[in-house]
Parts: C-alpha cells; sequence; structure tokens
C-alpha cells in the first residue's frame, strides 16, 4: 500500500476533506499513484492524519462518486482506471487551482508580499524546464532518504 503523504493546513479556508480529495487526485495525475493501488482504510488515514474518521469517509465518497477510486466492502478501496481525459482534465484544472491557493495562503501567511511571492514561484517555474518532472524523477528510500510518514 503506497504511503499517501497528505499534508493538511488546519488553519486553510479549504475543508479537510476537499484538501484529501485535492491531495488524492493530485497523486493520480502525478503518477504516483496507479491504477489498481490500494488506499488505507477510512479508518486508517484518519489515524493517520489524525481527523475525524467522517471526514476521510466524506473525502473518499467524493472521490469514489468522481470515479477516482473504488470501494469495495471486505476488499478495501482502490485506484480505478483513468478517468475520462475531459474529467481528468478539469481534475488537473481544480488541483493546479489548489496547489496555487495553498502557495499564496502560505507565501502571505510568512509576511511576503504578492509581488515577492510571485517572483519566487516565477524564478522557480523558469528552471522546472530544466528538471525532470515528478512522475520522471526516481523516488526511492535509498535516494531521498527516510520521509515522514503522514
Amino acid at each position: 500500500m503506497p504511503d499517501l503523504h497528505i499534508q493538511l493546513d488546519f488553519g486553510s479556508d479549504v475543508p479537510i476533506y476537499n484538501q484529501i480529495v485535492a491531495q488524492v487526485q493530485e497523486l493520480v495525475l502525478m503518477g504516483a499513484l496507479h491504477p489498481g493501488d490500494q488506499l488505507p482504510t477510512v479508518r486508517q488515514l484518519a489515524a493517520e492524519l489524525r481527523v475525524n474518521f467522517n471526514t476521510v469517509a466524506r473525502a473518499y465518497r467524493i472521490l469514489d462518486e468522481s470515479r477516482l477510486i473504488s470501494t469495495q466492502q471486505g476488499r478495501g478501496t482502490y485506484i480505478l482506471d483513468r478517468p475520462d481525459p475531459h474529467k481528468s482534465e478539469a481534475a488537473r484544472r481544480r488541483t493546479l487551482e489548489e496547489l496555487a491557493r495553498r502557495y499564496r495562503d502560505s507565501a502571505l501567511g510568512l509576511g511576503f508580499s504578492t509581488s515577492e511571492a510571485l517572483a519566487a514561484l516565477q524564478a522557480l517555474l523558469s528552471t522546472a524546464a530544466e528538471e525532470p518532472s515528478p512522475a520522471e524523477r526516481p523516488n526511492t528510500a535509498a535516494e531521498n532518504g527516510p520521509q515522514e510518514k503522514v
């Protein structure tokens, strides 16, 4: 079972269940989660994230309704095959908007001006063309060292 590495921002205006949904969608779109991968149970993920069981259940219900996951009684919850390209593009856009919103909120929360935050992001994006995408990068514990499980 892959580690989800979900990071929640309890100070955000975005509900926790939406943060979970967005991050699972992001992991699928980036190729970190593949069709057939099993997700933690609702209770396991709630315990790991230290949130209410119903919060994770609501996130899983939304992901199930969007046909990204399938929960099978007694067997577990699994990532489904790639969604319809039109729905996938809409999900990619929503994920990008959520990532941008989190960056904006974090940067402004740290006291940076809008122009400073934008300049930092533009500088980072200008070097992105030279680096492999996250899906192309090797991701082994030996190369990245031990990672904190969330």
